[in-house]
């Protein structure tokens, strides 16, 4: 999946430095872990948590869903340089010591990629790495893991023809399951990204259990935003909300089962399910009942994440084409710390329509890019693809 990665891990405030997971092993057992897991969700100080880095548009596929227009088949030439890419990475030390997800495009294009998360890791932050996989032998695997990499994460959109359809390239599945078990005979760990629209809907609990047997770690599932390519599938793929609403109640069911580490991205709405679904069940949201979900909450982007293009243009997320700064013109920490757009994005009072009325918007938000694509431009209008009515509507209408 282009500019996306490893999910939503990130920094601590409050005392907590290090990732996520160092985090929740913190917090599980403490006597007062509810309190300090919704402090550390709500991250008040806005805490740079996760940075998407695109570090080329370069890619050996060309994915329907992708979220660029202008993907290309070779390195482009106004991706950061090597000297840039360090520059950018000294920079965002300057905000805080996000996890640094190095997606695309295709990574594993750019020679230089193992030297620069060697650069990376070396400044302390956590790296992770986002790859459709194809490009994975036994070499490049050794390769990834001495630079520092700690995850990789291989995009799956189905099994098997479902996927290659989407992907373009006929055996692109079977070349990813490849690359994937490369990395795992030494021992790098591996999560699935799957993005979960019209075509691959019917396999949903196949990819599950796929996802099991094949031995990730986790499986994330993305729901698609019709922004880049994805545009042009948005009126043949995009779920209808309903469906939507059924699959992430689905996906907190399996999330029970912990036989596999879950995460729902793109999907804001799955945090106001999780807490319906908890509230029935008499069961309050901390990190023993709920692990690192209680943590974290629905749409993150300018408020826990950001995206960097390959060209250094910030943005809020890969799907919001929003532009918040630019790395060459400006430091990271004076975009962080004083764009206008990033500003409006950690002000929920100033969601619109029905999200800014919903008592749950402070865990949800809905997503910013679908009210973008569908609201024309304006990302704090209402989620489109959210079926759930606000209290005071339902009150309203009862009269």
């Amino acid at each position: 999946m282009k500019g996306h990665p490893g999910g939503h891990p990130g920094g601590h405030p409050g005392g907590h430095p290090g990732t996520i997971k160092e985090a929740f092993k913190d917090i599980k057992d403490a006597p007062d872990a509810h309190a300090k897991s919704h402090s550390y969700m709500m991250n008040k100080a806005n805490q740079l948590r996760l940075v998407f880095w695109e570090t080329t548009a370069g890619c050996n596929l060309e994915c329907a869903h992708c979220r660029r227009l202008d993907v290309a088949n070779t390195l482009m030439k106004d991706d950061l340089t090597f000297e840039e890419s360090c520059k950018m990475i000294d920079g965002l030390l300057d905000v805080g010591s996000p996890i640094l997800v190095l997606s695309g495009g295709e990574p594993l294009y750019r020679p230089d990629i193992y030297d620069i998360a060697k650069y990376a890791k070396g400044k302390g932050l956590t790296v992770a790495l986002a790859t459709n996989g194809t490009l994975i032998n036994a070499e490049v695997a050794q390769k990834i893991v001495d630079s520092g990499i700690q995850r990789v994460s291989i995009s799956l959109d189905g099994i098997g023809e479902t996927h290659d359809k989407l992907r373009k390239l006929v055996g692109s599945y079977d070349m990813a399951i490849r690359g994937m078990k490369e990395l795992q005979k030494i021992g790098m760990p591996v999560q699935i990204n799957c993005t979960i629209a019209k075509h691959n809907i019917h396999q949903v609990k196949e990819i599950y259990q796929n996802a099991i047997d094949l031995g990730a770690v986790a499986l994330h599932i993305f729901m698609l935003v019709p922004v880049g390519c994805g545009v042009s599938i948005a009126e043949d793929q995009m779920l209808d909300p309903q469906v939507y609403e059924e699959t992430l109640s689905w996906f907190y069911e399996i999330s029970k089962e912990k036989k596999i580490e879950t995460k729902a991205t793109c999907a804001p709405h799955y945090f106001r399910i999780m807490r319906q679904k908890a509230k029935e069940e008499g069961i309050q949201i901390t990190p023993k009942t709920h692990g690192m979900a209680a943590m974290t909450k629905g749409c993150l982007a300018g408020s826990a994440i950001c995206f960097i293009s390959h060209k250094g243009q910030v943005f809020p997320c890969g799907y919001l084409p929003v532009e918040a700064g630019n790395i060459h013109k400006q430091s990271f920490k004076e975009v962080w710390d004083y764009s206008e757009v990033f500003a409006n994005l950690r002000n929920p009072d100033a969601l619109k329509g029905k999200c800014g009325i919903c008592e749950y918007k402070k865990v949800c938000e809905g997503c910013r890019a679908r009210a973008f694509y569908e609201k024309n431009g304006d990302y704090m209008e209402e989620e489109p693809y959210c079926i759930y009515e606000p209290v005071k509507i339902t009150d309203a209408a009862k009269g």
